[in-house]
């Protein structure tokens, strides 16, 4: 949409400064995880599945969810930890038969960014008498996409170190995801799987800044009315969409890169 005084290259002069409230970003961070032999809880019907296979061929992983804790380092302040903990579902094919085995994943990520000091106590109008915000932590954002399913792998019970056996405490909201009962206890055959996990990390702080203005922002394009015209006249208007019948031509290359091949 267009808006008059958006042009910030040749901007009106400034008529007033105004001051907002609004969550300054005091620090934040990429990173591309690489999460080798990441255990899959799998599901009872495909824990069957995986005790009859050879191999198995990872399909999908879908991120369900991010728990995001914030903590003070006692030793320098202003510094806080971010603990992650991202929950997968991940899906497979099984070898042989082709048969479908999914899973949970659960992988745990911390940080260590700066946040700043602050104890301020925050009441509202809008609030009841026990609404009161006082919180001396920053506020955590963790964005992230769904991860690439590299490999998975099967290993014996066997051949696995009894303490990577520990069964840990998964949120019924994530077993929810499924549609069957999840296994967390050691079995026979373990399933192993390999992510990668691309995420930006940042903290920040409810703050007031001081803000130039230099206009209204007032849209200089007019509403079209809805309804009352001829849909075959709207029709008309549409442009032919050629991009849906031919397939972009795209990069044959672009797979051929040396961070692909070693990832394969």
């Amino acid at each position: 949409m267009a808006e008059r005084a958006a042009n910030v290259t040749n901007p009106a002069p400034c008529r007033e400064s105004v001051c907002i409230h609004t969550r300054k970003i005091f620090d934040s961070c990429k990173d591309k995880d690489c999460i080798e032999d990441l255990r899959v809880y799998p599901t009872c019907g495909s824990q069957s599945v995986i005790d009859s296979a050879f191999s198995i061929r990872p399909s999908t992983a879908k991120l369900l969810f991010a728990n995001v804790r914030v903590e003070e380092l006692n030793f320098n302040r202003g510094c806080y930890t971010v603990d992650v903990t991202y929950f997968y579902k991940v899906t497979g094919r099984a070898f042989p038969g082709d048969r479908t085995v999914t899973g949970l994943a659960v992988f745990d990520k911390r940080v260590i960014l700066y946040g700043s000091e602050g104890s301020s106590k925050v009441f509202t109008s809008s609030g009841g008498l026990c609404d009161n915000i006082y919180n001396p932590l920053p506020i955590a954002v963790v964005e992230a996409v769904d991860p690439l399913a590299l490999s998975m792998r099967i290993v014996d019970a066997a051949n696995i170190d009894l303490r990577d056996g520990d069964t840990r405490d998964i949120p019924r909201e994530i077993t929810k995801s499924f549609d069957d009962e999840i296994i967390t206890t050691l079995t026979c055959k373990q399933l192993f799987v390999t992510l990668g996990q691309f995420s930006i990390i940042r903290l920040e702080r409810d703050t007031q800044l001081l803000m130039p203005v230099y206009d209204y922002c007032i849209p200089d394009k007019e509403c079209a009315a809805g309804g009352d015209e001829d849909p075959c006249t709207l029709f008309s208007n549409i442009p032919f969409p050629v991009d849906d019948f031919f397939p972009p031509p795209g990069n044959p290359n672009k797979c051929n890169t040396p961070r692909c091949a070693t990832e394969s």
